[in-house]
């Protein structure tokens, strides 16, 4: 197979965070400083820590991803990015507590080094939060400019040679797609006019890729999951996509869902409860950003399952979420389930999990190779919605044409595949151990 034409990552790589004060953002921000520094392993990387298979088995070439694929080298990274407060990121980690003093103390100057810039911030969207470190402007067309000079201004001070945003700012209002939404024509006329339903988030994707700068949405905002922002990322021939990290309790759901439908094992319903603390148990806790991350939440199990192919073993399935802001437990949530399933003759069996997860523990390797492999999209020519992605997201972005996929282990497959098409290896079918069988 011949090699796609790639860029190398020469140069300096940007990154700029939405949210870069959050829990998230710092402790991704100082695990890759760490990493780069050798105080620290990236488990949970892909890109850093995975092995992939080329060829036939026998042959046994199993290489790091990071050896064979031209993805950027962590050294050569630069983080920047928005908040609504004004810490500098050392400050922020202290302040979200998810590391300890232990391992910031190497990296301290490196982390002080990063104070975010004004965000685009209106509390309409985000009700449980406020900050004083906010733009303002006319109207949401000259917010969209601000943030453009920003990423210009970011890219010039800093010698980047590319640049990636990504979203790791809080949950948003649910918003449902409308008439502003369909086209570009209404999305930069609904900018100007101040319309209510383009959120912030929307404002930084807009102005992200008008740069042409890829965007990453870790949230499960409407954000670039909308025609019109298809529309200009395809104009502007940049990568998008997304959306919400898949970090605990939906990672179950994306490893359980499969493991019962292989099986042909029936499923009555499934409840599902989680507490958790920090600023985004704190947004969670307004019914308007609940109803956003519900959303994709409840898609994840229909979607895997396919009730309308099999409706004796999925046509009636019971499925609740629910979402506790629980200040005591700050970053270290715990995902419960209890799934209520059935076998051969109807008979009942019960499955029930407790994940005392660390949200943004998870979340940090996420962050990282979805800069590295949407960097790596946009110097392959890749542009519009990254569905080879899907691996990392509980809700990931898709055309109205297109079935999404939600087995995450289909989805690690598609995301390898695509990363030996890049290098001009063949993609695996796995029908190569029979192939010279009897």
């Amino acid at each position: 197979m011949d090699q796609k034409v790639t860029k190398k990552p020469e140069g300096k790589l940007g990154v700029l965070i939405v949210g870069a004060s959050g829990a998230v953002a710092t402790t991704f921000i100082a695990g890759t400083y760490a990493v780069r520094k050798g105080l620290a392993k990236p488990i949970g990387s892909i890109s850093q820590m995975a092995t992939m298979r080329l060829g036939k088995r026998n042959e046994n070439r199993f290489p790091l991803i990071k050896d064979v694929v031209p993805i950027a080298d962590l050294n050569d990274i630069v983080f920047g990015g928005w908040d609504i407060r004004d810490e500098n990121v050392y400050e922020s980690c202290r302040i979200a507590e998810v590391l300890e003093e232990k391992d910031l103390a190497g990296i301290r100057s490196e982390l002080e080094a990063i104070r975010p810039m004004k965000a685009v911030f209106d509390r309409n969207y985000v009700k449980r939060l406020d900050g004083q470190w906010v733009k303002t402007g006319d109207n949401k067309m000259n917010l969209a400019e601000q943030v453009r000079q920003d990423i210009r201004k970011f890219r010039s001070e800093n010698k980047c040679d590319r640049l990636v945003v990504i979203w790791c700012g809080s949950t948003e209002i649910y918003i449902p797609v409308g008439e502003v939404h369909q086209n570009l024509a209404a999305l930069q006329q609904g900018l100007k006019e101040n319309h209510p339903d383009l959120a912030p988030s929307l404002i930084y994707a807009y102005a992200a890729i008008l740069e042409g700068v890829p965007f990453i949405n870790g949230a499960p905002n409407l954000t670039v999951d909308i025609p019109a922002i298809w529309e200009l990322a395809k104009e502007c021939k940049v990568p998008i996509c997304g959306k919400d990290f898949k970090t605990g309790q939906t990672m179950l759901k994306t490893v359980l869902a499969p493991m019962f439908k292989t099986r042909m094992l029936g499923l009555s319903g499934w409840f599902s409860t989680n507490i958790l603390g920090n600023r985004d148990g704190e947004v969670l806790d307004d019914p308007g950003s609940f109803k956003t991350k519900e959303e994709s939440k409840l898609s994840v199990i229909e979607t895997i399952l396919q009730p309308e192919l099999y409706p004796e073993l999925y046509g009636e399935v019971f499925h609740k979420v629910r979402i506790n802001y629980y200040p005591p437990r700050k970053d270290n949530k715990e995902g419960w389930d209890n799934i209520d399933i059935f076998g051969w003759m109807g008979y009942p069996m019960q499955i029930k999990v407790d994940f005392l997860c660390r949200d943004s523990i998870l979340a940090a390797p996420l962050c990282l190779d979805l800069v590295l492999f949407t960097d790596l999209a946009q110097r392959c020519g890749f542009y519009g919605i990254q569905s080879w992605l899907s691996f990392y997201f509980k809700s990931p972005m898709h055309d109205y044409n297109t079935v999404p996929e939600h087995d995450l282990f289909i989805q690690s497959v598609k995301l390898k595949n695509t990363l030996r098409t890049i290098i001009g290896e063949n993609p695996l079918d796995f029908l190569d151990e029979t192939a010279d069988a009897g």
